[in-house]
């Protein structure tokens, strides 16, 4: 009788074990401040990144970049590779070929889908602003309009951005110096990626390179 209720006893502790297991799984450690969570030179084309061309405006790899070109007024292309992120600090150079200083152009976090993210964006002609797009409805969430920065290097110039999202609290730095700090809550975690985008003139050509994103 006592070697039957042991037994019995063992079962009943190991089925509790196996309910403890599954009702509290392992805890995901967050990689440590300034982890790279993800890099790309765009120096192969494998690197996962959309990319097209269709009706004289593109996308794709080029001298070890990523290069778009925008043909049609008041419209914006992006690109994303392909992971989901929670906290991140994107950093990436950007410049811009040919076209008009009047464009937009940056870096986005936490895409969801095409109608859904954050976006940290400049103009060539010395604008900012970090955009939210909720269904496909684009609203700037820094200010009522895009601000003057003068930090951007206006014209056919290189551009340095560092986009953070971390938590509620998003922010962009341009060139070394922060331009926006706000809160937002709308989108806790999504896939990374990069825009450009024309106002009423066509032709905005822009390259981007060297892109890392870290855990802030």
């Amino acid at each position: 009788m006592k070697r039957i209720i042991i037994s019995l006893f063992l079962v009943i502790m190991l089925s509790a074990c196996s309910v403890v297991d599954l009702v509290f799984p392992k805890r995901t450690e967050i990689p440590p401040s300034g982890t790279v969570l993800f890099s790309d030179t765009f120096s192969s084309t494998e690197s996962g990144w959309n990319t097209w061309n269709q009706n004289g405006s593109y996308v794709i790899y080029q001298a070890d970049g990523l290069r778009f070109f925008v043909d049609k007024p008041h419209l914006d292309f992006y690109s994303k590779p392909g992971y989901t992120f929670t906290d991140v600090r994107i950093e990436a150079e950007a410049i811009k070929i040919a076209g008009p200083d009047n464009n937009t152009f940056g870096v986005i976090c936490r895409m969801q889908d095409e109608k859904n993210y954050y976006a940290f964006v400049i103009s060539s002609d010395g604008y900012a602003g970090i955009i939210k797009v909720v269904e496909g409805v684009y609203q700037l969430i820094n200010n009522a309009s895009m601000e003057f920065a003068p930090s951007v290097n206006q014209g056919e110039a290189i551009n340095y951005l560092i986009a953070t999202c971390q938590g509620d609290k998003l922010s962009l730095d341009i060139n070394g110096e922060n331009q926006f700090s706000i809160e937002d809550g709308s989108f806790a975690k999504g896939d990374v990626g990069l825009i450009a985008g024309s106002f009423e003139e066509a032709g905005v050509d822009i390259y981007f390179d060297n892109l890392t994103v870290f855990q802030p």
